[in-house]
């Protein structure tokens, strides 16, 4: 399962498959946009371009679903690598670097380091918590008991 690499914070998270990878930065408190990003963002629509990431690595698409066309439009005088995270899901691990327009000091050796260590095992189901587990079980209880009465119950 895929594990993000966020090379700015020095983090590593874990996601599933298809997962929306503006979504998991936001998830996880990763600070993904700059301040224009942070005091107005379309909210992940593809309109602002404030969410964009820089791929770290040989083939920017590999891990990620290819360019979107709202991409391909808003990303034209930019690099090849950089996406918008909210157009983008995650299908494999990956290394990103955040706010890549901002200056970030060592990171020519930040990026070397982050593509020799080896990215961790992701998860391999999705989660289940006990709260949702036990609220379904309660409603289906409760449906059962709210039911109106029919003619056969009185019976």
């Amino acid at each position: 399962m895929p594990v993000i690499r966020f090379l700015r914070e020095g983090r590593d998270v874990e996601c599933y498959p298809g997962e929306n990878l503006r979504d998991v930065a936001l998830r996880e408190n990763i600070e993904l946009y700059g301040l224009k990003g942070q005091l107005g963002n379309c909210g992940g629509c593809g309109q602002c371009i404030t969410c964009f990431v820089d791929v770290v690595g040989s083939d920017a698409d590999a891990p990620l679903t290819a360019r979107t066309a709202v991409e391909d439009s808003k990303l034209r005088r930019r690099p090849e690598s950089w996406r918008l995270a909210c157009q983008a899901l995650v299908e494999q691990s990956v290394i990103v670097l955040t706010r890549p327009q901002v200056r970030l000091a060592d990171l020519d050796k930040k990026k070397v380091a982050a593509r020799t260590a080896a990215l961790p095992v992701g998860p391999t189901a999705w989660p289940v918590t006990e709260s949702e587990d036990e609220a379904e079980e309660g409603s289906e209880q409760e449906t059962a008991d709210d039911a109106p009465a029919t003619p056969s119950d009185e019976g």
